[in-house]
């Protein structure tokens, strides 16, 4: 079946068609004459399902078969896209502005991290498509600088990862300003008890779409687990690289310490590699992807929410450095390969210290993964476990012992109050804590500010860089205006 038997418009198969997509996937099959129906939607979606495009086209068409504004009348913003991160809301705009080159629509995007003026901008000028993280379309309601009285469509799109990131009281502070009468749309990768509570507040007896079974991992998908000691891990990466001559290799670890230290090593060893999370300014985010995606970076290290604005049809290598601790997030890293149709492939580097969460990885995706020891890098059989530190017990990550406290520091810092349990173990310092590995089955300890951690690191927006670009690297013209909050909830978990 083609994009032409789904009722889309010429305007927006010319689009697609000069995009290269001639065959629409079954997600978009299966949304996009749902959303054109005008019903609600709830759609379950793994990353790599071309879910964008199946909420896009339709939204599109939709605001383009309305009555232009009048002459000098301004724009009312029609359609809101809710994304967990500020990587995921410029891929989404991105594809917004490439499906609707051929029409009359005005789409804008606005996240953290950047200058709010030029955003106000574009809104006083008027679109009708606003792309947005829920930190930085709340500064602009606070502010009274957008208008959502007129709001025709709402998409929640990864749903599950905004609630795990604690964004859900956001997410009430937003819908209780908007118009009682809209579309809504929610996508997420699984359906946990969170996202069918909100569904059930939020959606008007829905359409349901799951196109891939929960918790599912994509079959084209080669997975490979390569048994190794924790202190051999960066060189037998190092080995495969080369031995192998990857490019485009994602690798990722569990901590943002742990990533930067893991990218100067590669570094070091003559293989190209920068690493992308929380504490990264936005700009270097943004050319870190864009020179990954265009093929000139050999290697991007990134932890779990860092990595989830990354699109690339066909993405040859993912690496675990180190496994989540959360086995559901192993699913998210390694469809980001295998895509499209294409072959990909999924290493695993495991270390005795990580044995039971393989275990964990290998109940939720009900299968063992194949393992195989690297002749020169076999695992020292009487090598004892360590245990993986969890939240605020140091910065660890990516080398020797996984999570351990560097030298020197104290064991275990006095972080911030936090009311979100952290999505992925990526633990958050609070009031300036030494951020450790995080569990989603353990409670944060509360504690006063001011303890072992130190003071306290800027937020993320802080540093307001200037001519912030997209993922394609063309500038979006992000002045140094107030860089407003962060894209994080206020719960002393930082941003990756």
């Amino acid at each position: 079946m083609s994009f032409d038997s789904l009722g889309l418009s010429e305007p927006l198969l010319r689009a697609v068609n000069e995009l290269g997509y001639t065959v629409p996937t079954p997600i978009q099959l299966q949304a996009i004459p749902a959303v054109l129906n005008g019903g609600d939607l709830l759609a379950g979606a793994q990353t790599g399902t071309g879910k964008t495009a199946g909420f896009t086209l339709p939204i599109l068409q939709r605001l383009s078969e309305a009555p232009a504004p009048a002459a000098g009348a301004k724009r009312p913003v029609r359609a809101l896209i809710l994304t967990p991160t500020r990587e995921l809301a410029a891929q989404v705009e991105e594809s917004v502005r490439g499906y609707g080159k051929y029409l009359k629509l005005k789409s804008t995007v606005m996240f953290g991290g950047v200058g709010i003026n030029p955003q106000i901008d574009a809104l006083r000028r008027g679109v009708d498509i606003v792309v947005a993280t829920p930190g930085r379309l709340l500064d602009h309601m606070q502010q009274k600088t957008i208008d959502l009285s007129k709001l025709e469509i709402l998409v929640l799109d990864e749903a599950d990862r905004m609630l795990d990131m604690g964004f859900i009281h956001d997410i009430k502070r937003v819908l209780a300003k908007l118009p009682p009468k809209r579309q809504n749309l929610l996508f997420s990768a699984t359906f946990s008890d969170e996202i069918k509570t909100l569904a059930d507040s939020l959606l008007d007896r829905p359409a349901l779409i799951e196109v891939a079974r929960r918790n599912s991992t994509v079959e084209a998908i080669a997975q490979k687990i390569h048994p190794v000691d924790r202190d051999k891990k960066r060189e037998l990466l190092t080995h495969l690289i080369r031995q192998n001559n990857w490019f485009q290799v994602l690798v990722f670890t569990r901590t943002k310490h742990g990533a930067n230290r893991l990218a100067e090593q590669l570094t070091k060893d003559g293989i190209s590699a920068l690493a992308i999370h929380g504490n990264k300014s936005q700009s270097a985010r943004t050319r870190a992807l864009a020179e990954f995606k265009d093929n000139t970076l050999q290697v991007l290290v990134a932890t779990d929410i860092a990595a989830r604005g990354i699109d690339i049809d066909q993405l040859p290598h993912v690496v675990n450095f180190d496994l989540p601790n959360v086995p559901e997030d192993y699913v998210h890293r390694i469809g980001r390969t295998g895509r499209a149709g294409a072959t990909g492939e999924a290493l695993s580097l495991v270390c005795v210290d990580e044995h039971q969460l393989l275990k964990d990885i290998e109940r939720l995706i009900k299968r063992p993964i194949p393992q195989e020891v690297i002749a020169g890098f076999e695992p020292d059989p009487n090598q004892k476990p360590e245990p993986i530190l969890r939240r605020g017990q140091g910065g660890g990550g990516g080398g020797a012992r996984q999570g351990a406290p560097r030298q020197g520091a104290p064991k275990q810092s006095n972080g911030g109050r936090t009311s979100v349990k952290p999505a992925n173990g990526n633990g958050g310092g609070g009031y300036g804590g030494n951020g450790g590995n995080g569990s989603r089955s353990q409670k944060p300890v509360a504690a006063k500010p001011g303890g072992n951690g130190g003071a306290p690191r800027k937020p993320e927006g802080s540093s307001r860089p200037a001519g912030a670009a997209l993922l394609g690297g063309k500038p979006r013209g992000e002045g140094a205006g107030g860089a407003g909050r962060r894209d994080t909830p206020r719960t002393g978990q930082r941003g990756r």
